[in-house]
C-alpha cells in the first residue's frame, strides 16, 4: 500500500530575469498524465509567443510513478531533465512543473541553462502549498443489526467515511478508510463479529 504524500494545494507561479531572458515557472496538481497534458496546454495557451515551455511531472510518489519531461527546444539535456530531477528530489507527489522561457537575445549556454532551470523549479516549489494526501480504501461489509452500533462507532474512530448505508435482513456498510488503519480494522471487525463479518474490496 502507497503510504501519504503531500501533493500541489493549488497553482503556484513565480518569475525570475537572467540575462534579459524571463522564466516563469509554473507548479501545479497533476494526478493523471492527462491532468498534466491539460495544465501544460493551458499554459501554452496563455503564453503563445514564449520560447520554450520546458516541463516534467511526477503523477503518484514512491515506487509507483509515472514521470515524463520535455527540453522543448532547449539543448538536449538542460532543461527538462534538471527539472524532473528537482521533482524527484521533493516530498511532493502528483507534481507538474512548467517552465516558460522568453528569450532575452543572450544564450546562456548549456551549464547556465541547467542551473537555471533548477534554479526556477526550486524557487516555485518553496512557494508551493501543499496537502496530505492519505490514500484510501473503498469496501463494503454486511453486518448482523446486534453488532452494527458498535462497528459504526469504530469506523468513526478510524476516521473512515461510511458512504452509503442499507437495511434488509442485515446491514450493509459501504466504507472508505484510510489504507494505513484499514489492517488494524478488519482485525477488530473480525474479533467483533467472531469472523463471520469479511470486507468485499470494492474497485
Amino acid at each position: 500500500m502507497t503510504s501519504s504524500y503531500h501533493i500541489p494545494k493549488t497553482t503556484c507561479r513565480i518569475e525570475h530575469l537572467v540575462l534579459g531572458s524571463r522564466f516563469i515557472a509554473t507548479a501545479g496538481y497533476a494526478p493523471s498524465v492527462e491532468r498534466a497534458r491539460a495544465l501544460l496546454q493551458g499554459i501554452r495557451a496563455e503564453m503563445p509567443d514564449a520560447s520554450h515551455h520546458v516541463y516534467a511531472f511526477r503523477v503518484g510518489f514512491g515506487s509507483s510513478v509515472i514521470e515524463g519531461m520535455s527540453d522543448d527546444g532547449e539543448p538536449a539535456g538542460t532543461a527538462g531533465p534538471p527539472v524532473l530531477s528537482v521533482i524527484r528530489g521533493s516530498p511532493i507527489g502528483d507534481l507538474i512543473i512548467v517552465v516558460t522561457r522568453y528569450f532575452g537575445g543572450k544564450k546562456l549556454g548549456t551549464g547556465g541553462l541547467v542551473r537555471v532551470y533548477t534554479q526556477a523549479a526550486q524557487a516555485v516549489l518553496a512557494e508551493l502549498p501543499t496537502v496530505e494526501n492519505v490514500p484510501t480504501i473503498l469496501f463494503q461489509i454486511a453486518l448482523p443489526y446486534s453488532i452494527f452500533t458498535r462497528v459504526e462507532q469504530r469506523v468513526q474512530l478510524y476516521d473512515a467515511t461510511i458512504i452509503d448505508k442499507s437495511f434488509d435482513e442485515n446491514v450493509k456498510l459501504l466504507i472508505s478508510m484510510p489504507m494505513k488503519t484499514y489492517e488494524t480494522f478488519r482485525a477488530e471487525l473480525r474479533d467483533l463479529s467472531q469472523g463471520s463479518v469479511v470486507p468485499v474490496i470494492m474497485d
